[in-house]
């Protein structure tokens, strides 16, 4: 059975949402989403690739064509494969923002780039670091605190980064660390967290 989807015009997460309930109610074959965004097609491949399926993207007319072809090893996991996560405690740290607190921009520049090096002494109970709002803006290309950011992502911290927030600040083609990811990726990970704190 193929079953088609066309999200054409729709905002995030609706596009993902829209594909895992098609997955798992109607179980297809094949399923083939349609997009007409970057971010759109990123987190619909990224979705569908997490479930272990076999996928393909074609550009038509500015439009994305992702196709997925349902086998028997799919995963009915969301986003990674917890079961290897072991035992660990697992923080999840999400920012909003490109500095810390309120009142001076530029100091609270500054106590941002020290809270995100200091983060490497919660050990190996960081696990997922999430940029949402105006704190994706320290993802991009010439961000101060990039280096930082791709030295988490080298110790194996998972790092997710708000695809409608990039696209809202025309920021998509400027990401330089993590994974462009949906509403759905962040709260499946708020749920799986041990503790989320939110900066």
């Amino acid at each position: 059975m193929i079953k088609e989807i066309d999200c054409r015009g729709l905002a995030c997460p609706a596009p993902v949402l829209q594909t895992k309930e098609a997955l798992e109610k109607d179980r297809p074959q094949i399923i083939k989403v349609v997009v007409d965004n970057e971010a759109s097609k990123q987190n619909v491949a990224r979705f569908l690739t997490s479930r272990k399926l076999d996928v393909s993207i074609e550009e038509v007319e500015g439009e994305f064509h992702i196709t997925a072809t349902v086998g028997d090893s799919a995963a009915p996991a969301a986003i990674v494969n917890e079961q290897a996560e072991g035992a660990r405690k697992k923080i999840m740290v999400m920012v909003t923002n490109d500095c810390m607190g309120h009142g001076d921009d530029v100091l609270g520049r500054k106590l941002m780039a020290s809270f995100l090096k200091t983060l490497k002494e919660m050990g190996d109970e960081l696990w997922r670091l999430v940029f949402v709002n105006n704190g994706v803006k320290m993802t991009i290309r010439g961000s101060e605190v990039l280096p930082i950011i791709q030295e988490h992502e080298k110790a194996g911290i998972y790092i997710l980064v708000c695809g409608t927030c990039l696209t809202h600040f025309n920021l998509l083609g400027e990401k330089e660390v993590g994974e462009t990811t949906n509403m759905l990726d962040i709260v499946t990970a708020m749920q799986l967290a041990d503790k989320v704190i939110t900066i």
